[in-house]
């Protein structure tokens, strides 16, 4: 009898991965964190280039500079390498949070739209994670077009 249960179920998958890099919900935030943190990006290319010409320049003018000179010039490049590596901390910390927070509505989104598509075709269960999933049962596509009509 538990048998005759198992063979009636009808079973979707959708691939999470492809889901998290195609639909278009995610891809409008992955453009909006690309935009919002842009000039810090920036800020941060911008410091470490002015790192890299410090470290030439004491490398190669620093046996020739006078003590004094010498050491201004390193304190110098260890205030601006702990500035860079405190901003860069803090970039990764920001940027870590708000793709946390743009991921969670994504997959809020995602869900829904998982939902309607198994309640369209009558699925009883949807799975996420598949060791293998048949191409039959596989309904990512479906739910990424749902994605992008719920827009």
């Amino acid at each position: 009898m538990a048998c005759g249960a198992i063979a009636e179920t009808k079973i979707g998958f959708v691939n999470s991965d492809r889901l998290i890099k195609e639909a278009a919900p995610a891809i409008a935030a992955q453009k909006r964190l690309e935009k919002e943190f842009e000039p810090r990006d920036r800020e941060l290319k911008r410091l470490a280039d002015e790192l890299q010409k410090m470290q030439q320049e004491l490398e190669t003018k620093g046996k020739t500079m006078s003590e004094s000179e010498r050491q201004r010039k390193e304190r110098a490049f260890a205030d601006l390498s702990r500035e860079f590596q405190r901003k860069q901390r803090e970039f990764r910390e920001d940027l870590n949070q708000r793709r946390n927070e743009e991921l969670v509505q994504v997959l809020d989104l995602a869900n829904q739209a998982i939902k309607r598509v198994a309640e369209r075709r009558d699925l009883d269960i949807v799975f996420q994670e598949a060791v293998y999933a048949h191409p039959r049962i596989d309904i990512t596509d479906e739910v990424i077009k749902a994605l992008e009509n719920a827009r």
